[in-house]
């Protein structure tokens, strides 16, 4: 970082102390010099514009420098920066300097400060502030990509539902608890009677709306907690969580189908109507507890009897 554009600023109660501090700055290139005459008056500029390093008086009225090192840190940490912080002292006790490093300081200079060390310290500290910066960017970058894998890992591009991962995640976690709580599982597995002669007389982009149209309507018709997830052959499930075991009833299903195929869904080529084929398999909590595959094995099987029922089916 060239040194006219390094931020300072100056913390001293004493404005000559100030001066001479900042006088010293500018003529070894130093441009961006903001002077505070309290500790207060410094964390107040830091708000306003961050600092690359901060040089203060360790001992100052209302507020030292020390505790003024505490609240930077603080604002460092919420803020996810880092500012470097050199503490002017006449004292050449070695316990106290100790203390001030424990408390995060990065350098100290005696007082009053010889103009080139003054330079070259802050130009290091500079560097330092600098580097952590740099660290902690990488770092803030790798958190949003890990985050951003673990939702593509968790989520289907396409219609933004969960996926197979997400559902069998969503499954184990609400089957165990149903088992300890007496609880019941309902998974739901809804077939678009229409998708594959939608895809063979239409393209990939009407048959993606369509899914997308799908999951949308799915959303709106089941409860606020009920996951919804889309699987590798387009089929949706729905898991919905029951606290008491006999408070689930068919009739939920029914009432779902009938919200698909109320109105057609809107695509590029126009409208286009849709039913569903629906299996169900509802888990008792008071019984023994099976596996997340068991279940969805149990519901394919009553899909595949929908299927063979025909269109707009629902088989339990």
């Amino acid at each position: 970082m060239p040194i006219k554009d390094i931020s300072i600023i100056i913390v001293d109660d004493l404005q000559f102390s100030r001066i001479v501090v900042k006088t010293a700055l500018k003529k070894a290139g130093y441009d961006g010099v903001r002077m505070a005459d309290s500790a207060t008056e410094a964390l107040k500029m830091l708000s306003d514009q961050p600092a690359d390093v901060v040089l203060a008086d360790w001992m100052m009225p209302e507020m030292d420098g020390l505790e003024l090192t505490d609240q930077i840190r603080q604002r460092d940490e919420d803020n996810g920066t880092y500012t470097a912080i050199i503490l002017f002292t006449a004292n050449e006790d070695i316990e106290l300097l100790v203390r001030a490093f424990e408390h995060g300081v990065d350098d100290y200079l005696r007082k009053p400060p010889n103009p080139h060390e003054l330079a070259a310290r802050v130009n290091a500290a500079a560097r330092i502030a600098s580097m952590q910066n740099d660290l902690l960017e990488t770092s803030r970058q790798m958190q949003e990509t890990i985050k951003h894998l673990e939702e593509v890992a968790m989520i289907d591009p396409l219609t933004n539902a969960g996926n197979r991962r997400f559902l069998m995640s969503t499954l184990i976690s609400h089957l165990l608890e149903a088992s300890s709580r007496k609880g019941g599982v309902c998974l739901a597995l809804f077939d678009i009677d229409q998708l594959t002669e939608i895809h063979d007389n239409s393209n990939k982009l009407i048959t993606d709306e369509v899914l997308i149209g799908m999951h949308r309507r799915l959303r709106r018709l089941v409860r606020p907690t009920d996951a919804i997830a889309r699987l590798d052959n387009d089929s949706f499930a729905v898991v919905m969580h029951h606290t008491d075991i006999d408070s689930y009833r068919e009739s939920a299903m029914e009432r779902i189908q009938n919200g698909i195929r109320q109105r057609p869904i809107k695509t590029s080529d126009g409208y286009i109507e849709i039913s569903t084929s629906i299996g169900v398999y509802y888990y008792r909590g008071d019984t023994e507890l099976i596996s997340a595959n068991e279940m969805l094995k149990q519901a394919t099987a009553r899909l595949d009897d929908a299927r063979s029922i025909g269109p707009n089916s629902i088989a339990y």
